[in-house]
């Protein structure tokens, strides 16, 4: 029974995970483009009545906001901006900048070691991992997902001869963890290449 409670709970929890900042995005997606339709009125009539005018434009809005957002933070004080911006904002989140991280590594923008793929000693086993920081004494602190999902799972730390990164892509470790160990055998093919040498 309580294991069954347990493998409820952990799905729970990850369905959460997931749902939530889906529901977030669209719910301020919708908002905006609730603002932007009072704003976009005037053009909206002038278009055919069968066409959805206020919804579209206000959408079409909001991806020019995007996209213009996306350019400026491209130049270099458009990025200095958003770093001072993060820093005395989003930083002060809890989870921000573990899950900016994860969203950087699945867009395969890597940024040091945080989410790198590894494999970790774990008892008598290897299990995948990811290594989320360095301790100053040199352990690491890893996740270990659950399988087959992979937002799920314990934090360990664990000394540096137990933690042993991988160089894979951050998408082809998830896809071993989401297809329950599937080409598990390339990512400890990586790690024995990298002990011989």
């Amino acid at each position: 029974m309580k294991n069954i409670w347990n493998y409820l709970l952990s799905r729970i929890i990850t369905g959460f995970i997931v749902i939530v900042p889906l529901y977030l995005c669209v719910l301020l997606l919708l908002r905006i483009m609730s603002s932007l339709a009072r704003l976009v009125r005037p053009i909206a009539i002038l278009l055919p009545d069968w066409l959805p005018g206020e919804n579209l434009l206000a959408l079409l809005a909001v991806l020019l906001l995007c996209l213009m957002v996306g350019v400026i933070v491209r130049t270099k004080a458009g990025y200095a901006v958003q770093q001072r911006f993060e820093r005395s904002l989003f930083q002060r989140i809890p989870g921000y900048s573990l899950f900016r991280s994860l969203t950087q590594r699945l867009a395969g923008k890597s940024e040091g070691t945080v989410w790198q793929p590894a494999l970790a000693e774990i008892e008598e086993a290897l299990v995948p991992a990811f290594i989320i920081e360095e301790l100053n004494d040199g352990r690491y602190t890893v996740f270990v997902p659950s399988s087959p999902s992979p937002l799920a799972g314990t934090v360990y730390i664990l000394e540096r001869k137990r933690v042993h990164p991988i160089d894979v892509p951050f998408k082809q470790a998830i896809k071993v963890i989401t297809r329950w160990g599937e080409g598990a055998k390339e990512l400890v093919a990586v790690m024995e290449r990298n002990t011989q040498t």
